[in-house]
């Protein structure tokens, strides 16, 4: 979903309280300079200076954390498209779990979120993954809505490479650049064929399994309607379908507890005979978020108590 407008530049989100941060000290590190690049880490500590700078030049806001899918699917998205802009949008990445008071400031109940600020205020972009071309479109309302209101500058962007003592990045297998090709085209099917056929011929590839289900989820949410599936999975409370629908967009959406909740209820209720789906649902969405991630254990334990 997407809201750019000029009304959302009416203080819908107080961000008061992170003005104002204490600068880590020169013994404990400098503090980014977001001009130095225009992808930059930004931690609670330092987020003052990324308000400040949004009078110049329209700063976007990825709110993110390691544990999540969607995340992964569109932060790089995102970082290419502000690349593209030679310097005329910053971006400010966010980890929530280790910033949490800009998670809170920016009220950040479900990830990925991307806001971005304008004259040191928020404007909604995105919540949850969308398509590169979608991300293109309101990257221009922004820039658009930017200038109307007087924040139209830029920060320098050098040559970067080799010479800068920068590595240059790897390039893709075959198979993972035709999906990722797939991917920013919007054509989801092409990028799933991908990466099965890498995993067909690896199939040890963790970054082609990691990637082959985040595809799967985008493809199965991409045509949703979000109200429209929860009202269906509220008239028919066993109907596997329609609850699974439900849990796509949760994971999607960040909600991950909430995706789990869902099938695990579901899978409760429902008879011997009618399981098997959302058992594979549940697998596929752990491997999706990671087995490490402790709600992850959690979901397994339950799973396996009501096997057993």
């Amino acid at each position: 979903m997407t809201d750019i407008s000029a009304a959302a530049l009416r203080g819908a989100v107080d961000l008061s309280s992170l003005r104002n941060r204490p600068q880590p000290s020169a013994g404990g590190g400098e503090s980014p300079a977001p001009a130095a690049d225009v992808v930059v880490d930004v931690t609670d500590a330092t987020f003052g200076q990324i308000l400040e700078l949004s009078r110049t030049v329209p700063v976007v806001v990825d709110l993110w954390a390691e544990w999540c899918g969607p995340c992964k699917q569109l932060s790089p998205i995102i970082e290419k498209v502000t690349r593209e802009q030679n310097g005329r949008v910053v971006l400010a990445k966010v980890d929530v779990d280790a910033n949490p008071q800009i998670a809170q400031g920016f009220r950040a109940e479900s990830i990925p979120m991307v806001v971005a600020l304008i004259a040191g205020q928020p404007v909604p972009m995105f919540t949850g993954a969308v398509p590169e071309a979608q991300v293109r479109e309101v990257f221009g309302r922004l820039l658009e809505l930017a200038a109307q209101n007087g924040v139209s500058g830029s920060v320098p962007v050098g040559e970067q490479g080799e010479e800068d003592g920068e590595p240059v990045e790897t390039p893709l297998p075959p198979l993972h650049a035709e999906a990722f090709e797939a991917i920013e085209a919007g054509d989801y099917g092409r990028a799933i064929t991908a990466y099965e056929k890498a995993l067909a011929e690896n199939p040890r590839d963790e970054d082609a399994k990691a990637g082959l289900g985040q595809v799967r989820l985008l493809a199965r949410v991409q045509d949703l309607d979000l109200q429209e599936a929860r009202a269906a999975a509220a008239a028919a409370p066993q109907d596997v379908e329609a609850q699974l629908a439900v849990a796509d967009l949760d994971l999607a959406g960040g909600h991950v507890d909430d995706a789990f909740g869902r099938l695990l209820d579901l899978f409760a209720v429902l008879g011997a005979e009618d399981r098997a789906p959302v058992r594979e649902r549940l697998i596929e969405l752990f491997d999706l978020v990671g087995v490490a991630d402790p709600r992850v254990a959690a979901a397994r334990t339950r799973l396996a108590s009501l096997l057993f």
